[in-house]
């Protein structure tokens, strides 16, 4: 794959900022103050959000969407006894994600699956718990991945993540744009909007914003 391609954008061909962005979530000295000063909010916060993963209890299943390169496997224990399905539309995500694991020590937990969020080739309920970590805002159709996340969520399973929001402020309207150009984010949504399209699929999530994102989180009703 051409340098230039990997400039330009798009997922699908690896670019190089999903190099930059796994790179600062994993080294946070250098990573934090970058984060907070490219979208004002503090990388701690991913990183709790992923830390949830470590708390589950034997038999769990979780499903991070997309996977991108793996940055959530940082909250996996390799003594867990929980099923881990890492999902990416991208091949090179998912080959990604496998490598990660592969230094984690936490390979023997983690299957990754080829999929397209607005049509999940999963069962209904599958999941204890659906991870989406700066992943919604690089969806076409941003309601139809979450109504999917929330179908494949068993009653009182969690869906918990982060995403650029629309309603964040002009600050962060370059930011926005650019991606768009450079073929890194679709439409996204607000946080209204996200907040009701899963309401109206059966899981009410807290949205708060910080920066650029905003973190939801919410248990799906039983």
């Amino acid at each position: 794959m051409s340098l230039l391609s990997r400039l330009r954008g798009g997922w699908g061909a690896d670019p190089l900022w999903g190099v930059v962005y796994d790179f600062l979530v994993e080294h946070p000295v250098v990573g934090r103050p970058v984060w907070f000063a490219g979208i004002h909010s503090d990388l701690r916060r991913l990183h709790a959000t992923a830390d949830e993963v470590g708390r589950l209890p034997d038999g769990s299943r979780v499903l991070d969407v997309p996977c991108g390169g793996g940055v959530a496997l940082r909250g996996l224990r390799p003594s867990q006894r929980i099923e881990y399905v890492a999902a990416d539309l991208a091949p090179e995500m998912l080959e990604r994600t496998r490598q990660a694991a592969l230094r984690r020590g936490v390979m023997h937990l983690v299957a990754t699956r080829q999929a397209d969020v607005g049509a999940l080739p999963f069962e209904d309920g599958s999941f204890d718990l659906v991870l989406s970590l700066t992943g919604l805002h690089c969806f076409p159709d941003p309601r139809r991945a979450v109504e999917e996340m929330a179908r494949v969520l068993r009653p009182g399973g969690r869906l918990v993540g982060s995403a650029l929001l629309n309603d964040t402020g002009l600050a962060f309207e370059p930011l926005r744009r650019g991606g768009r150009l450079g073929g890194l984010i679709g439409p996204c949504c607000t946080s209204t909007e996200l907040a009701s399209w899963s309401a109206a699929a059966g899981v009410p999530l807290e949205v708060e914003l910080a920066g650029a994102f905003g973190y939801f989180a919410g248990v799906k009703a039983g």
